[in-house]
């Protein structure tokens, strides 16, 4: 028997049009409705708007979790399940709706807070190194006040985040095959996000969280756990903590898992966790015709 994690992406991999091909399905439209309602705003426009409007962090997240549980329900009603859910930074908020831990009205409201919140957080800058010496790595950033390592994704792939002159500093001292700034309006997942983290928090804890029905893997812990209330306080360490999505991936075998699928538009997860852990099955569901496509 296939034991699969369900894996849920993040800010960057969105694209114009994504999704769209669910809009004539009955739930998909029922979700849609229910999201505009929540949100102010119409998704498929934000979607579907041509000036790239779903790439604006305050549109970027809603959008995603929105298409993303969507799609998340449609394999669950073809018999399949996970054994253990995970997703990279607000993938993280689908990987718990998947899990029961929060229905979709309320996961959808807190991306919508922390979505507004991020998209606030005007200061900092976020830049991705690629095939950059690791040793050199870590000790510029031990060396250098105002930067972190934001995302350790796989061992040839992470992102910083701080301060512009740090960041800065950094991408100019580190050996890497190539370093890019990111088109981002802060410095996410960095001590920077400090203020919109104790905003997020106060307005977390008067939301009630079930019991995960299965193991998450959490972006700052990959230590899977059921437990609400840790599942929670994970969440509320995420806007400043790294995602430490490299240890998630090398933690799945451990769990006897032999498939992954990453639910969502694109294959950033599947592409990153190939070059992490070899041997997993990897498999990419963001849109009908490849929902169609899983085997039985």
């Amino acid at each position: 028997m296939v034991k699969a994690a369900w894996v849920f992406p993040g800010q960057g991999s969105q694209a114009i049009g994504m999704g769209q091909d669910l809009a004539d399905l009955p739930l998909a439209q029922e979700r849609f409705a229910l999201a505009d309602e929540i949100l102010g705003w119409p998704v498929m426009e934000a979607i579907q708007d041509s000036g790239d409007r779903v790439s604006q962090t305050r549109y970027t997240q809603p959008c995603l979790y929105v298409v993303e549980t969507i799609l998340a329900d449609l394999i669950k009603t073809q018999g399949h399940l996970p054994v253990a859910v995970a997703g990279h930074s607000l993938g993280e908020y689908v990987a718990l709706y998947s899990a029961g831990v929060f229905d979709f009205a309320t996961g959808l409201t807190l991306v919508k807070r922390r979505a507004e919140l991020m998209s606030a957080a005007s200061d900092g800058m976020m830049a991705a190194l690629l095939g950059f010496d690791a040793d050199q790595l870590q000790r510029e950033l031990a060396t250098t006040p105002g930067v972190v390592l934001a995302n350790d994704n796989n061992p040839g792939q992470v992102v910083i985040s701080g301060t512009p002159v740090a960041v800065e500093a950094v991408m100019a001292r580190v050996k890497a095959k190539r370093a890019v700034k990111l088109n981002v309006s802060g410095a996410f997942h960095s001590p920077l996000m400090a203020t919109a983290a104790e905003t997020f928090a106060t307005f977390l804890a008067a939301v009630p969280f079930a019991e995960a029905q299965v193991a998450v893997l959490s972006n700052v812990d990959p230590t899977p756990s059921r437990q609400a209330e840790l599942l929670k306080q994970r969440l509320v360490q995420q806007m400043t903590g790294s995602v430490r999505w490299r240890e998630i991936t090398l933690a799945l075998p451990g769990l006897g898992i032999d498939t992954v699928v990453e639910v969502g538009p694109g294959n950033v997860l599947t592409g990153l966790i190939k070059r992490t852990c070899a041997g997993l099955n990897l498999v990419n569901v963001g849109n009908l015709a490849q929902l169609a496509a899983l085997p039985g």
